[in-house]
């Protein structure tokens, strides 16, 4: 009866604290309230609080540092289990599902981009070539992925948007992963641009499954 009552009190706990978290009432990369102090709030034993906090860091929620607190790292386990998923995918796989992804990114940003979208991907798009000028390789797959998020912001669809950004951290290493070749200058991705810009569906479809047919030869 005991174990019964102690496993109803995480529960209980595990539930309030992921609930608090996902509100933002702490942020990721902030620090939760101390130990005793849930406590008291919740109206429990530190036992238990700390039960539910271990839960949550093996979740992907919480990580706690030793001699200093629990601080966020995440709202959504779910985000979690896929980016853990994400970052022992292949390079190949990675491309396969980009596919789907960036197609239909390109199609619906060429019919819904705004002034303000084209704006913000020219800009990154500037950003990208002075990063590859420079041989700045992590600059260069950073402002890569902030154009395709870009892109894909530009379709006006939350659910592709989150989709892609769920994926940001493993396109990043797939960029790095190409080395100089991701450095050598093309077009395409100027290309891409105009094609939403025109609002030509067809031509951003294109030249989308070009620019991954050539990261595919380059891995």
């Amino acid at each position: 009866m005991r174990n019964v009552a102690r496993t109803s009190l995480v529960d209980a706990a595990i539930d309030e604290l992921r609930r608090e978290i996902a509100r933002g009432v702490w942020p990721v990369g902030t620090k939760i309230p101390s130990e005793s102090q849930l406590a008291q709030s919740l109206g429990m034993s530190r036992l238990s609080v700390r039960e539910a906090v271990r839960v949550l860091a093996h979740a992907g929620l919480l990580h706690t540092r030793q001699g200093d607190g629990t601080y966020v790292t995440a709202t959504d386990e779910s985000k979690v289990a896929l980016r853990r998923r994400l970052d022992t995918a292949a390079a190949m796989d990675i491309i396969d599902v980009r596919r789907g992804l960036d197609l239909v990114a390109a199609r619906l940003a060429a019919g819904r981009r705004t002034e303000e979208d084209l704006t913000a991907m020219r800009r990154t798009l500037a950003r990208r070539d002075t990063a590859a000028r420079a041989g700045d390789l992590d600059g260069f797959a950073d402002a890569d992925v902030d154009f395709h998020l870009q892109v894909a912001d530009a379709a006006h669809n939350a659910l592709l948007g989150d989709l892609y950004r769920s994926m940001s951290d493993a396109l990043r290493d797939s960029v790095r992963d190409q080395e100089q070749a991701a450095l050598t200058p093309d077009s395409s991705h100027d290309d891409l641009l105009s094609a939403i810009e025109d609002g030509d569906a067809a031509r951003a479809v294109a030249v989308s499954v070009a620019i991954l047919d050539q990261q595919e030869r380059d891995l």
